[in-house]
């Protein structure tokens, strides 16, 4: 069931108009000095897990315990995008960064700031050349991204309203309500090319002309999806997390070009912080008169609630989503009607992603002719990607559409974290491909992937080595999907199960290439018969692997082996002559499963291994073999 918060009360004064906005946005200018020093420290959720509270409140006391706080300012933000590295800290203006920081360390940086120094042996180390760099945009990982929507997290602390105002925040707003045109709002959306980031691409621009075009009976609803379910995607949350306000203003600007009145943000109940950050922002804005009743003063009116899914993954869908708002259970619904005709509560309904949202005050703001100079024709601006998996620098990256995969993998990830070679990279979250290093020079752009197999998605991008194997990818994402289906479509409920009991089959070396065919051939009925995005993609895994890596299944089936050493009924785990006898596997081994004396080789009782690969992990001597 989900849970509607509404805000009351007010705490800050009420700006009547759009002087009223103009005078306050003008006094935060002035008051503000660019040249003051300032130490920035990301704390999303992935700083906060690495330590980022405890390098704020050191840096707070080291503040006031010098005397520093009126000749040093300090910005508590969100993610920053660049995870590997945290805890981070950035030093403005000068765009000093420094990476790992500890609690020792945040000491001589807040003493090195007061004294107009850096602190070259903290500064980040690129691992290709060893050279150390000192600002953050000559460091590899940024150098290459084109930071629309991330840069701004780090102009803002995400719980103060004035900062987000401060730097040009709802300027795009008021402009689209001193030009009184919803008409000229849409059209600029469309010229600007912008297609939805949720996954299937579809153009905002036509979708926000097709809700205006509805009659405005009984209102509209626009709703912003975060509901963020692909594992190891967190584009969403971060954007939430860090500035929250893009999003509002983005919905409201949306609101006043379509004539709808009414939004919700649906957000998955996992984001504790993005929550709470959303729900101080939309605070913010009933009391400052930017959500409400005749907002800056003019007849428009617009207002925001907030309401947690239980992260189903068939809720991303936007029928299934519109009936959890409603309270119901999230199962799509057969189309048409499409949602922009009948959405929730049976009123027209347009939904785009969180990353959808942010972008439009950049278009309004900067131009829908300026926005599309950024990306490919077919696929305008740019496109936020988590990269994780076996890379050097995971985190989150923001880069033009039409960059090439190897780009993105090679100059931003800095190639892989091991002597492994990087084998392929999965798009798109469990519904994505499997895309081999071979295609790497491919573009990403949203009918590219398509044709390779793959899809955009959200944003996740997975990078997997030699020892991946790609029949056991398989097997986990049609893992998940099973359980994620929502069971209302036969081909879906049944198709991906039995897909994965023969991938599953396939690992232990149980499969036959008849098997295989009929993989294939299930995968294209479940792709082809399915209602809703959930099951028309979720065939993807099995297809792309089958297409790019069909030998490691046939090497499963016929040979009984897998080459990457990962599906454990087919491997065996033996100790090698390097052996030293150092006893370390025989500690790590829950099964007291590896016998020998010290100082003497040892020797694995195949009965009691589990393959578990503990030994192998602990084991400095490369004396274990996976065979």
């Amino acid at each position: 069931m989900a849970v509607v918060y509404k805000y009351q009360g007010s705490f800050m004064d009420r700006l009547e108009s759009i002087d009223a906005f103009r005078k306050l946005q003008n006094r935060l200018a002035h008051d503000h000095d660019s040249s003051k020093p300032t130490i920035v420290i990301p704390a999303g959720t992935c700083a906060q897990a690495s330590g980022a509270n405890d390098l704020i409140r050191v840096t707070k006391r080291e503040l006031l315990n010098r005397g520093l706080t009126d000749r040093i300012g300090l910005r508590i933000t969100g993610c920053h995008g660049f995870c590997e590295a945290e805890p981070s800290v950035l030093i403005e203006p000068s765009g000093t960064f420094y990476p790992k920081v500890d609690v020792e360390r945040m000491v001589r940086i807040v003493e090195a700031v007061a004294e107009g120094k850096v602190l070259n042996d903290l500064l980040y180390v690129d691992s290709s050349s060893s050279r150390k760099i000192e600002k953050q945009n000559d460091i590899p990982f940024f150098k290459k991204q084109v930071r629309t929507i991330l840069a701004r997290n780090e102009k803002v602390d995400p719980i103060r309203i004035y900062d987000y105002i401060e730097n040009q925040g709802y300027n795009a707003l008021v402009k689209v309500l001193k030009k009184g045109e919803p008409r000229w709002v849409v059209e600029e959306v469309k010229a600007s090319q912008l297609r939805g980031r949720g996954g299937a691409g579809f153009p905002t621009g036509l979708k926000w002309e097709l809700l205006a075009n509805q009659r405005n009976g009984q209102g509209k609803y626009l709703v912003c999806n975060a509901d963020e379910g692909d594992p190891g995607a967190y584009m969403d949350r971060s954007v939430l997390e860090g500035n929250p306000h893009s999003i509002i203003e983005g919905m409201l600007i949306g609101g006043y070009a379509t004539g709808a009145n009414q939004g919700v943000v649906y957000v998955r109940n996992e984001y504790p912080m993005a929550i709470k950050h959303l729900m101080i922002a939309l605070r913010q804005c009933h009391e400052m008169g930017l959500l409400g009743k005749n907002i800056l003063g003019t007849n428009f009116s617009f207002d925001i609630k907030l309401v947690r899914g239980a992260g189903a993954f068939v809720c991303g869908e936007e029928t299934a989503l519109i009936r959890s708002v409603e309270g119901k259970m999230g199962e799509p619904k057969q189309r048409p009607p499409f949602p922009v005709e009948k959405g929730i509560d049976g009123k027209p309904t347009a939904i785009n992603n969180v990353e959808t949202w942010a972008n439009i005050p950049v278009i309004i703001a900067e131009g829908a002719k300026e926005f599309s100079k950024v990306g490919t024709k077919g696929s305008s601006g740019t496109k936020i990607f988590s990269l994780v998996g076996k890379i050097k620098n995971t985190g989150l990256v923001e880069v033009p559409m039409g960059i090439s995969i190897k780009e993105i993998i090679s100059d931003i990830g800095g190639g892989p974290v091991s002597k492994a070679k990087i084998k392929a990279v999965q798009t798109g979250g469990p519904s994505g491909g499997c895309i081999p290093a071979d295609r790497f020079d491919l573009p990403i752009d949203y009918d590219s992937l398509t044709k390779a197999g793959s899809i955009m998605g959200s944003g996740g991008m997975i990078v997997m080595d030699e020892n991946t194997c790609m029949v056991d990818v398989a097997k986990y994402f049609m893992n998940f999907l099973k359980d994620e289906s929502c069971g209302k479509c036969f081909t879906c409920r049944k198709g991906i199960q039995r897909m994965y009991e023969i991938v599953e089959d396939v690992s232990k070396g149980e499969g036959t290439l008849d098997r295989l065919a009929l993989l294939e051939e299930l995968a294209n009925v479940v792709k082809d018969t399915t209602m809703c995005g959930l099951g028309q993609t979720a065939p993807n895994p099995v297809l792309s692997t089958l297409r790019y890596f069909r030998d490691e299944y046939v090497e499963h089936v016929k040979n009984k082996h897998c080459p990457a050493g990962v599906c454990k009924a087919l491997i065996t785990y033996s100790i090698n002559e390097n052996c030293t006898g150092c006893t370390v596997c025989v500690k790590s081994c829950p099964e007291n499963a590896i016998f020998g004396e010290r100082k003497q080789p040892h020797r694995i009782e195949p009965e009691k291994c589990i393959k578990c690969g503990a030994c192998k992990a602990v084991c400095k001597f490369e004396a274990v073999t996976v065979a």
